[in-house]
C-alpha cells in the first residue's frame, strides 16, 4: 500500500506542473490599434528637436 503522503506530494506536484504548462492569463486580442511611436518617443527630455 502506497504512502499517502507520497501520494498526496505527487498528486500535487502534478497539478503545479499542469498549471505551470497551462499558463496563468489567456491571451485576448485587444482592439487597440499599434501605430508607430510618436516623434517624441524615445527622445531624452528637452535635448533638441
Amino acid at each position: 500500500m502506497p504512502n499517502p503522503r507520497k501520494v498526496l506530494f505527487a498528486l500535487l506536484l502534478a497539478i503545479l506542473a499542469l498549471a505551470g504548462f497551462a499558463g496563468c492569463a489567456p491571451q485576448q486580442n485587444s482592439s487597440i490599434p499599434w501605430s508607430r511611436p510618436a516623434d517624441w518617443e524615445g527622445r531624452i527630455p528637452g535635448m533638441g528637436n
